[in-house]
């Protein structure tokens, strides 16, 4: 796919900035189907689509949270680890608040409020990883260190 064919959002835009390659994805959204819908749709193992979680912490504030897409986040290991008495998935206007983006369509590229970032430590033992690019239905597949380019990654082992 050209690149002038993708859509140009907030997350393009972080990683062209930073210079990152990436290959983007388009595919046909569906509300329910989640990463195994993405895995199914870029015959790629569910394991290395990444999904964007974000989460709110002790006093109201927001991380955002990267696991992989065949896991859940134990919450209270990820508490346990980063020092919060709560970790509670962010109701989705408040996520959209925070990131600008709609759900289902959350990259954690390009978020309209800085926020710390928290990925699933074996996520970068991954050659690719395919991540959302800010919108539903689009995917990109990057190397999972672009994540430490653009951001100071929190690496936690709290997947179930």
């Amino acid at each position: 796919m050209g690149k002038n064919k993708i859509p140009v959002t907030p997350a393009i835009r972080v990683l062209r900035g930073k210079k990152i390659d990436f290959e983007a994805h388009i595919y046909d959204y569906n509300e329910k189907g989640g990463t195994k819908q993405t895995a199914d749709e870029l015959k790629v193992d569910e394991h290395a689509v990444i999904k964007t979680l974000i989460m709110d912490i002790d006093g109201g504030k927001t991380i955002v949270v990267l696991m992989h897409g065949d896991k859940e986040v134990s919450t209270k290991e990820l508490g346990r680890i980063i020092g919060s008495k709560t970790v509670v998935p962010c109701d989705a206007a408040k996520a959209q608040k925070q990131t600008g983006y709609q759900f289902g369509g959350t990259s954690p590229f390009g978020t309209k409020k800085e926020m710390p970032v928290y990925a699933e430590e074996s996520i970068f033992a991954l050659e690719k990883i395919y991540i959302n690019g800010g919108k539903r239905g689009f995917i990109v597949e990057i190397s999972p260190q672009a994540l430490e380019v653009v951001f100071e990654i929190g690496k936690v082992a709290a997947a179930v």
